[in-house]
């Protein structure tokens, strides 16, 4: 049934306007005044405005980490997704060294089949480069992954050499995909773990302080280094710090084609929260760490001024009883990561669009219309235009609310940010023209999101290295 938004102001990465958005077959077919309602439910909008559905970049859903698993799986991960007003999630396939990366996918394509509740793609892990690796990857190509993940942390579990990351960089160049990092020097990382460890520095604070700012700037200034000498494309993930961002604005300043994700926990966060006690510091483990206070004027100053371009969530929520206190006694077993996913858009929407950091339109850039132009979405995504599929989210900007695990909708038994009071929250989300949450209800149905395959890098995107107008 064809579906017509009503009264509501659309905010896009470049205007903001009141008009009315026709749906029919999943897309959006019209958008004017006294667009006829003939044979359509209509759908009131009055004092909201409509975005488009925010895409997020950058989640771990059904992963196998330090011996346990992602407590969220592509059902309950996306639902949260959901109601925090994203449409689209792009997960990370995880490989095996000396395994097919066909498999890896195909075990991707398994989690997901029959769960997820709004659309997806897949990064791919790049751990080794070699004869078999290479041949795989047109056939990547082909079926719609375009961007490589490289982590440059994790010694003996995930790390990959600069020899392994500068080889994915010249092919990625080659075959139009997007390499991502994560930014930490892991050798340096686990020389100063295992020195905590030895004088007997077991607490959760001791994850930070192994991992300090210097060693995410000098990951994130090598990889930049290495991507100019590939003549290549790349795109830092979860940048944490001020040291991160000055290379990356080095960087882009060169011409390089350089990009860079921060994350909501880094803009609200601080260290202070894993000296909390009883071990509930645990709760807030994830890499790179929280910095002190400081770093989060350099971040908002960042998205506001473009050195950074879009926000992810680094969704990999894992439970306090029972997971995060595998790490009682030994930091280094804490399982890494937090539940951040339903609560992404909200957080940068009040304390970025409300507090005045960014502008309305920079902040859908942000989260939607910038990420879907990087990784080969747009225009089928990220913007609220004739022709473009019909995820939209109706978002009332006075509404108030608590966040806390007591009424999210993730799977996990604790929030990262419980207690903070946000203005702003979706009330209606539809993917693909169909009501996914309405009026705060779920209303959507494990199976119905599908699988996107990408369009190369750069393909029918405006020109990378495009200036990003500050509102």
């Amino acid at each position: 049934m064809k579906k017509i938004i009503v009264n509501g102001i659309i905010v896009t990465a470049a205007d903001t306007y009141k008009a009315d958005v026709l749906i029919e077959n999943g897309k959006i077919s019209a958008i004017g005044h006294q667009l006829s309602r003939e044979d359509a439910e209509v759908v009131d909008a009055n004092g909201c405005y409509i975005f488009p559905g925010a895409i997020d970049p950058h989640t771990h859903l059904d992963m196998p980490f330090g011996g346990t698993v992602t407590k969220d799986d592509f059902e309950t991960g996306t639902m949260a997704a959901a109601f925090g007003g994203t449409t689209t999630i792009i997960d990370f396939c995880l490989t095996n060294k000396g395994e097919s990366l066909q498999n890896s996918i195909q075990t991707w394509h398994d989690k997901s089949k029959e769960k997820a509740v709004i659309d997806y793609s897949f990064h791919l892990m790049i751990g080794e480069i070699n004869e078999a690796v290479l041949n795989e990857l047109p056939q990547v190509i082909e079926e719609g992954i375009t961007s490589f993940k490289v982590f440059m942390a994790y010694k003996n579990v995930f790390q990959a050499d600069d020899g392994t990351l500068y080889r994915t960089l010249i092919e990625a160049k080659k075959l139009g995909a997007l390499v991502m990092v994560h930014a930490e020097n892991g050798d340096v990382i686990d020389y100063l773990t295992k020195q905590a460890l030895e004088e007997g520095k077991t607490e959760p604070i001791y994850h930070a302080l192994t991992r300090p700012p210097e060693v995410e700037g000098e990951a994130t200034g090598r990889a930049c280094q290495l991507t100019a000498l590939a003549d290549s494309q790349l795109y830092v993930v979860h940048v944490s710090c001020a040291e991160a961002v000055e290379k990356i604005a080095e960087a882009r300043n060169k011409g390089l084609d350089v990009w860079g994700e921060t994350c909501p926990q880094y803009l609200v966060l601080d260290r202070s929260y894993l000296e909390k006690p009883n071990f509930e510091g645990a709760k807030y483990v994830w890499s790179p760490p929280l910095r002190e206070k400081w770093h989060q004027e350099v971040l908002w100053n960042a998205l506001k001024n473009g050195q950074l371009q879009t926000l992810g969530s680094d969704q990999c929520s894992f439970d306090f009883k029972g997971q995060k206190e595998l790490g009682r006694g030994d930091f280094t077993k804490i399982p890494n990561g937090g539940p951040i996913i339903e609560d992404r858009v909200s957080v940068l929407f009040s304390e970025g669009v409300k507090k005045g950091r960014i502008s309305l339109n920079q902040f859908v850039e942000i989260t939607s219309t910038r990420i879907a132009k990087l990784f080969g979405l747009f225009p089928q995504k990220g913007t609220v235009a004739v022709g473009s599929d019909a995820d939209l989210v109706i978002f009332d900007p006075t509404a108030e609310r608590v966040i806390s695990a007591a009424t999210h909708h993730m799977a996990v038994d604790y929030n990262a940010f419980e207690g903070m009071r946000v203005t702003g929250e979706p009330v209606s989300v539809l993917c693909r023209g169909e009501f996914v949450v309405r009026d705060k209800r779920f209303v959507g149905k494990p199976g119905y999101g599908t699988y996107l395959k990408r369009k190369k890098y750069g393909e029918d995107t405006l020109k990378q290295q495009e200036t990003i107008s500050i509102q």
